[in-house]
């Protein structure tokens, strides 16, 4: 059982903390229950996942009051190692959790912990590799995997391991259609199992059925707890009006969108070719493609099949990489199309750089931009990101860094806007308030490339689609 007993908490020192980002949460979780946590970005999801696990406080500081409790012992007490053997997580960010260069070694390391024999491990490990589908992720490089393919052995690593209560925070944010079907059915299986399950997810639509009962957090707060008929009986309007995303899947690559239409402006990509060192096949490989320009084309693909490669080589930033961009009349080479693009990485963090939210809108606004600081805190409004002028990029939640990688995109000015899963930490409303502003930017112009497993996004704002086949 996990019980959270009148917890407010804080992030930092007593002295710094400005305000609680969770304020008298109680709840309790039985064992073998599956609840999902959702609600805006911001609202407190991950901080509770980090408050059962232990690395709040041991890991991240701050000031804690009530009690938090797994199988009635107090987690703050308990050493993380400790916890360890109780609870597995898997991380918003999958990079953050690997202990290994190889897939084989990280999906055996939580056992090897435990100390248990070789023969039980490897037995372990065959099971879940059969069941989650990973024979071709075996023995690989995990820093060659898409971030897609690292979620998947996050997933995997938890399952080998065993414990008794699995935390998942954005588990599908990275995932494929198929892939995502493949972590619904080793749910069923924790499930079976008895497994106690808490889930921090925006896309609801893939475990709605699955869950016990959802508990919807705003500002710090849990405001309303859904389960069984009353679940079940919500309308799309219902679940919107509370913030929440939709309860229908659907396959990203069933949308019937053309890639141009006969009367588009469009732009040519030449010979564009990338391979990375001791691959077996490039991961790109264009000899000629027509985009359509001034338009929201949807680059759509199952994980691993290249499509961030394919990003990264079109802007400029893979240095192996070769082609032509012929766009407006004229001819881009590498070098030039790194002054023509703009990236929004998946991983967003690793593209924030300053001390402050409002620092890091200033360096991306071309020089000698007038009343920069007016310009940048509109830009910071208009993506709900006011508040935030002072903090450290760093500090914000998923979502919120997501939404300022896209601040600064808008700052820059660029004419080709790419983005690599802008919507993945996304709640519904800045999910709908960034098609909004891609259409905006249409509008003026820009043309817009956005890779995604956001069916939800696609419809919302999409024109065209590409998908990318391994």
């Amino acid at each position: 059982m996990v019980e959270l007993k009148n917890v407010s908490f804080s992030y930092g020192s007593e002295a710094q903390a400005l305000e609680r980002n969770l304020k008298n949460v109680n709840l309790t979780v039985q064992t073998g229950e599956f609840v999902l946590l959702t609600g805006p970005s911001g609202c407190g999801k991950t901080t509770i996942l980090r408050l059962i696990n232990g690395l709040i406080p041991h890991f991240y500081p701050g000031t804690v009051e009530g009690e938090i409790c797994l199988n009635g012992q107090h987690v703050e007490t308990r050493e993380l190692y400790d916890t360890a053997k109780l609870v597995g997580t898997v991380f918003q960010n999958p990079r953050s959790q690997f202990y290994n260069v190889d897939t084989t070694g990280e999906l055996a390391f939580g056992c090897e912990n435990q100390g248990l024999p070789a023969e039980e491990i490897f037995s372990r490990m065959d099971d879940t590799v059969g069941r989650f589908s990973l024979e071709k992720l075996m023995d690989r490089n995990i820093f060659r995997l898409s971030d897609g393919e690292k979620q998947k052995i996050a997933c995997a690593s938890v399952d080998v391991a065993g414990t008794q209560v699995i935390l998942l925070d954005e588990p599908s944010a990275n995932l494929d259609y198929a892939s995502t079907l493949e972590l619904r059915e080793l749910i069923r299986l924790w499930q079976k199992q008895g497994k106690t399950i808490l889930a921090a997810e925006h896309r609801i639509a893939w475990l709605w059925d699955l869950i016990d009962r959802a508990v919807i957090l705003r500002d710090g707060r849990i405001v309303r707890e859904l389960r069984g008929a009353e679940k079940n009986a919500l309308s799309a309007q219902d679940l919107a009006d509370m913030g929440l995303r939709g309860t229908t899947m659907e396959a990203p690559e069933k949308i019937q969108l053309p890639t141009v239409k006969p009367d588009d402006e469009t732009m040519l990509l030449r010979d564009l070719y990338l391979r990375y060192p001791g691959a077996a096949a490039p991961a790109v490989d264009v000899p000629e493609l027509r985009l359509a320009a001034g338009r929201i084309t949807a680059i759509t693909g199952e994980n691993g099949a290249g499509k961030t490669s394919f990003l990264s080589c079109l802007c400029g930033l893979e240095r192996r990489g070769k082609g032509t961009l012929e766009y407006r009349g004229r001819r881009y080479d590498r070098r030039a199309r790194q002054r023509l693009c703009f990236m929004v990485m998946q991983d967003t963090g690793n593209q924030l750089f300053t001390e402050s939210v409002l620092e890091e809108v200033l360096i991306s606004l071309p020089k000698g931009t007038q009343n920069e600081q007016e310009r940048a805190k509109a830009l910071l409004r208009q993506l709900d990101l006011e508040d935030f002028l002072d903090r450290h990029p760093q500090s914000l939640s998923g979502g919120q860094k997501q939404r300022l990688a896209i601040a600064c995109a808008l700052a820059s000015g660029r004419e080709i806007l790419l983005l690599d899963e802008p919507t993945s930490g996304l709640d519904h409303a800045h999910m709908m308030e960034t098609a909004r502003l891609l259409q905006q930017l249409r509008d003026m112009g820009t043309t817009v490339l956005v890779v995604t497993h956001d069916a939800e996004l696609i419809c919302a704002c999409c024109e065209r689609k590409l998908e990318i086949t391994k």
